[in-house]
């Protein structure tokens, strides 16, 4: 109940944010959808592969002044990590809700970085064909920072986005003594921004 809930504040955050400054800004509300390549960072060494995913959602792109901007994003994201030299996977799945700064130069090109939340929706283990629920192990929040370049096309709206995500918390449950683990990972992405306002 408390990760529905949490769910729900952050959309309605979002949405409010976006209402709050429609009149006073310029604003729009887009679509993405993109390539994950994540990973999981422990400190004990523990190595594993880079596992692809893909990552859907909504965003809202708020101007602040002629160059600067807001943009908050609440997007689905299927992450972990495959363990090396085996077909076992790890499948976190999180409701990710970014808020980006944004730099907008002239010509469509802009930089961004920003807080980000995640809230775990599913934790599956699959060895061969046989999947384990493991929600219970991890963490239902996990913070981290998010940093990247994007690209968009004036006239259409469309744009591309490539940026890396990284974990701040430690996604376990229970943790031993130097047994930290991290997510990373960089997302490569389209978008369309609807009815776009130069």
């Amino acid at each position: 109940m408390k990760f529905y809930l949490s769910v729900v504040l952050a959309a309605m955050l979002v949405t409010g944010t976006v209402t709050a400054q429609h009149s006073a800004q310029k604003v729009n509300i887009g679509i993405k959808g993109g390539l994950n390549l994540y990973n999981i960072n422990n400190e004990n060494g523990f190595k594993y592969d880079v596992k692809p995913g893909f990552n859907i959602g909504l965003l809202g792109h708020i101007h602040l002044a002629p160059q600067m901007a807001l943009q908050p994003e609440i997007v689905y994201s299927s992450q972990g990590a495959k363990s090396q030299g085996t077909d076992s996977k790890l499948n976190l799945d999180y409701i990710n809700v970014p808020v980006l700064f944004q730099y907008m130069f002239d010509n469509g090109f802009r930089l961004q970085a920003g807080p980000q939340v995640g809230f775990l929706v599913s934790a599956k283990t699959k060895i061969n064909d046989t999947k384990t629920d493991m929600k219970d192990s991890y963490k239902p929040v996990d913070l981290g920072l998010s940093a990247g370049i994007g690209y968009v096309h004036p006239p259409s709206g469309f744009g591309v986005d490539l940026r890396y995500n990284l974990g701040l918390t430690d996604i376990n449950e229970i943790s031993a003594v130097n047994s930290k683990s991290t997510n990373r990972g960089g997302q490569l992405g389209v978008f369309y921004l609807i009815n776009h306002k130069k």
